[in-house]
């Protein structure tokens, strides 16, 4: 029986769920079978051969359904090959992708048991006239830096890497 990946996401503004589908349709073109859940309607990983999670930061932190999924599937994550992906800054500076970085690895050190196959930060994308609640309602948010620097073949490259470390 093949074994199956799942990509599965957390998002607030949808930009995560854009990656994440986007990452399906690259494995399946690489012949796997693969399917996408958003981490907060995901009953089971059990069943899968690998996992490919991905959450954004916002607020110096991976969002909670991020976080609430790791508890809940903790003892089926531990024995699957397992892949983790954030979204980050919205600008393409340095000082701005070392801070993501720390944040990123800080996140995830919460969790000593996990221990990635890979892991990777993209870059994201911030249009404040997106933004759901409470987000939406911070003063200032308008002058947040906007823009979207996802690098499509950056993460076309990464998810075709996984498949020799998931399966």
């Amino acid at each position: 029986m093949e074994k199956k990946i799942l990509v599965a996401y957390a998002t607030k503004c949808g930009s995560t769920r854009e990656i994440a589908e986007f990452m399906i349709k690259t494995l399946q073109e690489k012949g796997l079978a693969a399917d996408l859940g958003e981490m907060k309607m995901v009953k089971s990983v059990k069943d899968y051969g690998g996992l490919v999670l991905g959450a954004p930061m916002y607020m110096y932190r991976i969002i909670g359904d991020a976080h609430t999924f790791l508890k809940k599937q903790k003892k089926y994550i531990e024995n699957i090959p397992t892949a983790f992906f954030s979204l980050g800054p919205t600008q393409d500076k340095e000082e701005d992708w070392k801070n993501v970085w720390g944040i990123f690895e800080k996140e995830l050190s919460k969790y000593p048991w996990f221990q990635p196959v890979a892991k990777e930060v993209f870059g994201g994308r911030l249009d404040s006239s997106k933004l759901v609640f409470p987000y939406n309602l911070l003063p200032g948010k308008d002058q947040l830096p906007q823009g979207d620097i996802r690098d499509w073949e950056k993460i076309r490259a990464w998810t075709e890497s996984l498949q020799a470390k998931l399966l």
